[in-house]
């Protein structure tokens, strides 16, 4: 494992948020690589809440981490807004640090993987935002290691 002050050990929570769906993504101990573990069908504050309190608890889950809909110029716009006020929801909630990471092109990429696959439409719709969650986090987790390398001089 990359050790530093700023990489404490645990797994990381990756969340691909949208209005009907979360897709859900968690990272091995060592916070190397991504897994998707779930897509939560919302229903209400509580309800979401919930669930997420669940899966934080199952896995050992010391930090989150969720894509953020930037407009392709990177610039916030009213999705980006409204995930900023879902984290700080997370955050109120939780306790624990969540990242907002850009999205930007995730759920594309994850459509192409799965084009490759020949995955059907059906069972696409199924898989999608959890692909699109393993992406955000593992984006996230390879930029943290490159991060840690380069600034150990472990590169």
């Amino acid at each position: 494992m990359v050790s530093g002050p700023n990489l404490p050990s645990g797994r990381i929570l990756g969340l691909d948020v949208g209005a009907r769906r979360i897709g859900i993504a968690i990272s091995d101990p060592l916070g190397v690589t991504a897994q998707g573990i779930a897509t939560l069908h919302r229903r209400n504050r509580r309800y979401d809440l919930g669930e997420l309190r669940r899966l934080l608890a199952e896995h050992e889950v010391r930090e989150i981490v969720m894509g953020n809909p930037l407009r392709m110029s990177g610039e916030s716009g009213m999705q980006a807004e409204k995930m900023a006020g879902f984290a700080e929801q997370l955050r109120q909630a939780f306790s624990l640090p969540v990242h907002l990471w850009d999205e930007r092109l995730t759920t594309a990429e994850a459509h192409r993987l799965l084009d490759e696959t020949g995955i059907s439409d059906t069972r696409r719709r199924k898989v999608i935002d959890k692909m699109a969650a393993v992406l955000i986090l593992q984006s996230f987790l390879d930029a943290r290691k490159a991060n840690a390398s380069f600034t150990t001089g472990t590169r």
